[in-house]
């Protein structure tokens, strides 16, 4: 996708001083490979651990070590590609990008330049209804560096290479990007689609997900404008964040009659500010050339179809069979795809699989978003430590459908089997919460209210929207166990509104 046919909506101008401004983005986005072992070593990839305790010869650059590639790794950034609609290159090679900084020991990282294992492939996003397509250009795999430690000692800085020659993806998104917002919701795409792969846990609080992001402004039409890029953004609320005050400053500097220099720029989310960090290298600054040490990655098209059939459904053809097989809203099944295990349980429910049927998915949908997630974020907690399971509720439908409960006793059921557990059913009748479908006792509440309650009844007789109080009424009396349907139509009868 070309970057003319890239252009702002109207409400993703931002306002200057001197009239609307474009944001143009692209977004670097670095994904450490899931696999036990590192890019070209067998050093454990592990999270945590002491400093320096995960760290083979070949890590630290010792004599003579020769790298060896992780055919795991390989696999993986295939995988991805695939995930990402992009154009798998059968052939690919591995660079040197050389530049000199304590945890890089080897004075270079092994990277790919010209000739990345992934090409050109597409993300789509939806943000405030509206469907975009992000181009990627390119994903390519290298070695992660080490990590500088400064604030140990006042007079020292302390080096841990526990990260270094960790496997990972950058995947690296055409300028197509038009506002904050959708940065997020192609980050957060990106994220759900590694997950759904299992090749990378995109965890961004170990900072197995990040992302350089970079910015400029122009006005509408115009030639793209100078770029600064913000390093190593570690949260998808930061990412958003730090584009509308880097696009900001940009635009008061134009607008003041300044420029804009090419930089390199980090984001400080205390202050909600961008700040420099060192002027924005170029591709030659890194005399990339060839690793002697690695020859040419080279494999089969068979070996990428044989990868290919085996892909999990991802969640854009998710969301796709969801609608069609459940009847759920775009926006439902959106939410419901966005993790992997919140589509699996909303599956196992609405599917009935133990039974052999569907139950009606709307309604499932329903109880799972509003009623499950919203109790899930109430609590901090996450689907896997959901004390409701599927079966779960599961059966708190097969109440509400059959008329053994009703909508308002299913919630007292769900709130009881958070709380203590057990089977619904057996809850319902240990303690009475049987729905009321019985006419004639339903019938005798309906005139016992009325009965209490002439002038109420002669106003509703005028205005028939009063009735629901008299509904209300009866709920109230029989504790929530009436039918409802049963209560409105005999309330509707004996006020003579039918």
């Amino acid at each position: 996708m070309s970057t003319a046919s890239q252009t702002a909506s109207s409400a993703n101008l931002i306002a200057g001083a001197t009239g609307d401004w474009e944001v143009v983005i692209g977004l670097e986005v670095h994904a450490q490979v899931a696999s036990k072992a590192k890019l070209f070593s067998g050093a454990s990839t592990e999270f945590g651990g002491s400093p320096n305790s995960h760290v083979s010869l070949v890590d630290a650059a010792m004599p003579g070590m020769l790298p060896v590639i992780n055919h795991e790794c390989v696999a993986q950034a295939i995988r991805t590609g695939l995930g990402l609609n992009a154009q798998i290159n059968l052939r690919s090679v591995f660079d040197r990008k050389n530049y000199f900084y304590p945890d890089l020991p080897q004075g270079y990282q092994i990277s790919q330049f010209k000739d990345p294992i992934v090409g050109e492939g597409e993300v789509e996003i939806i943000v405030d209804g509206e469907t975009r397509t992000i181009g990627i250009e390119r994903l390519h795999l290298e070695q992660d560096a080490g990590k500088s430690i400064h604030d140990l000692h006042p007079d020292y800085s302390y080096v841990d290479l526990n990260r270094s020659g960790v496997g990972l993806m950058e995947i690296v998104s055409r300028p197509d990007i038009r506002s904050a917002r959708e940065a997020q919701a192609y980050v957060t795409k990106v994220r759900t689609i590694l997950r759904y792969l299992d090749t990378s846990d995109a965890d961004m609080e170990k900072g197995n997900l990040r992302a350089d992001v970079n910015v400029s402004v122009r006005r509408l039409g115009e030639p793209l404008g100078t770029r600064c890029e913000i390093k190593n953004v570690n949260s998808i609320r930061f990412i958003g964040q730090a584009i509308e005050a880097e696009a900001r400053r940009q635009i008061d500097i134009i607008e003041d009659g300044g420029s804009i220099d090419q930089e390199t720029r980090l984001f400080d989310p205390k202050t909600g500010e961008t700040r420099s960090m060192r002027s924005k290298e170029e591709a030659h600054d890194y005399r990339y050339f060839p690793d002697p040490d690695l020859l040419p990655l080279e494999f089969t098209q068979a070996y990428v179809d044989s990868l290919k059939a085996k892909l999990p459904e991802l969640p854009d053809e998710k969301k796709r069979r969801f609608m069609q097989d459940y009847g759920l809203s775009v926006y439902d099944a959106d939410v419901l795809v966005a993790e992997k295990e919140n589509a699996d349980y909303f599956e196992a429910v609405a599917s009935n699989s133990a039974q052999n049927r569907t139950r009606d998915g709307k309604l499932a949908a329903n109880w799972v978003i509003n009623e499950l997630f919203g109790r899930l974020n109430k609590e901090g907690m996450d689907i896997e430590a959901s004390p409701v399971s599927a079966g779960q509720l599961g059966a708190i439908i097969d109440l509400i459908g059959d008329g053994t409960i009703s909508g308002k006793i299913a919630k007292d059921v769900f709130e009881i089997v958070w709380a203590e557990g057990g089977q619904p059913s057996d809850i319902v009748e240990q303690r009475g919460l049987r729905q009321v479908t019985d006419t004639g006792a339903i019938e005798a509440e309906v005139g016992k209210v009325i009965d209490a309650n002439p002038e109420k009844a002669k106003q509703a007789q005028e205005k028939p929207q009063l009735a629901g109080w008299f509904v209300g009424q009866v709920m109230k009396a029989t504790g929530g166990k009436a039918n409802p349907q049963a209560v409105n139509a005999l309330v509707k009868r004996k006020l003579g509104l039918e």
